[in-house]
């Protein structure tokens, strides 16, 4: 099992930014491809960003390229989400996600799921 804490997510503006990070207990972190999927209100939960086990592969969903980067410190269990530029539309629950097939995680698979933090962006 692989317990998924996420924090560092708020209130900010249109334009603003925001970090969030995920803190992995349970099973080697390294294990693990990790990721970013996200639901807004009344709408499915879709797939933001993805990186592999050590860092050499990111993908992102093409609303968020250029402005989201994902990170992780395999030292610190941890993997992290800078969003810059934030926009209304990137108003969700984000929830991190965790699974050994990186291809999979791209695809919105997950074999671990955390709670999710809300993210408001205001116009």
């Amino acid at each position: 099992q692989v317990q998924l804490v996420e924090s560092g997510g708020g209130l900010v503006q249109a334009g603003g930014s925001l970090r969030l990070s995920c803190t992995a207990s349970g099973r080697s972190f390294s294990d693990y491809a990790m990721g970013w999927l996200r639901q807004a209100p009344g709408k499915e939960r879709n797939f933001v960003a993805a990186i592999n086990w050590n860092g050499d592969s990111t993908s992102y969903v093409d609303s968020v390229k250029g402005r989201f980067t994902i990170s992780r410190d395999n030292a610190k269990n941890t993997v992290y989400l800078q969003m810059n530029n934030l926009k209304p539309e990137d108003t969700a629950v984000y929830l991190c996600a965790a699974h050994m097939n990186f291809q999979r995680l791209r695809q919105g698979h997950h074999s671990f799921l955390g709670q999710g933090t809300q993210v408001a962006v205001s116009s």
